[in-house]
C-alpha cells in the first residue's frame, strides 16, 4: 500500500557497495562531490527513491524484520555489470547505471511486494549508484565523469534497512544477507 504524500523521512533499503570498488567509488565521488561523500558510502538504493518510494517511518524494525527476511531468503547474491556513466535529464546528477530487469528487477520487486507502506514512487525504477549529484556541472567535469569505466561488477550479497529522519543522520535498521542458493 502506498501513501500518497511525499517523504521528508522514511526507510530506504540499501545495498552497500563492497571493497575494493566500494573505496574506489567514494575515491570518485570525493573528488567530484564531497557532500555526497560525506553524506554516504557508495549504494545503490533498491527501496526509497525509484520504483518504490521510502517505506513509512513509524514501521517498527519488528515489522521490517518479519517482512524483509522471508524476502531476501529467496534471493542468491548477485553479481552486476555497470553500465557507462549518465547524466539524468536536465539535472547535474551523474550515475553510473545498472540494467533495471532480470534478478536485480525480481530483487526489487519482491521487496516492494512485501506488504510494507511506502510512499509513492516520484521514478520509474532506474538503479544505480549516484557519482555526484549536489555541485553544478562544469562541461569539463561532466566529460571527465562520462569517459569513466568501471570494470568491476556489483557483488550485492545483503541488503540494510536505514530510516532517516533530515537533518539527523540515518540509522541503521537491519542488515540482511541474500542466502539462497546461487
Amino acid at each position: 500500500m502506498e501513501a500518497s504524500v511525499s517523504a521528508l523521512s522514511g526507510i530506504f533499503i540499501l545495498v552497500p557497495v563492497p571493497d575494493p570498488l566500494g573505496a574506489h567509488l567514494a575515491e570518485i565521488q570525493r573528488a567530484h562531490d564531497p557532500r555526497l561523500a560525506n553524506l554516504w558510502p557508495p549504494h545503490l538504493t533498491l527501496i526509497g527513491s525509484s520504483g518504490a518510494g521510502p517505506i513509512l517511518a513509524d514501521t517498527s524494525v519488528d515489522e521490517l524484520r518479519t517482512k524483509l527476511t522471508p524476502v531476501v531468503q529467496q534471493h542468491a547474491p548477485l553479481s552486476l555489470k555497470f553500465g557507462a556513466p549518465q547524466r539524468f535529464t536536465g539535472r547535474d546528477i551523474v550515475v553510473l547505471p545498472l540494467d533495471p530487469n532480470g534478478p536485480l528487477r525480481a530483487l526489487h520487486e519482491s521487496l516492494r511486494a512485501a506488504g510494507l507502506r511506502t510512499y509513492n514512487a516520484r521514478f520509474p525504477f532506474t538503479p544505480h549508484v549516484t557519482l555526484t549529484m549536489y555541485p553544478p556541472l562544469s562541461r569539463e567535469r561532466e566529460q571527465r565523469l562520462l569517459a569513466l569505466r568501471i570494470e568491476e561488477p556489483l557483488v550485492i550479497e545483503r541488503v540494510q534497512v536505514y530510516l532517516t529522519r533530515e537533518p539527523q543522520p540515518a540509522r541503521l535498521l537491519l542488515d540482511l544477507p541474500l542466502s539462497a542458493p546461487s
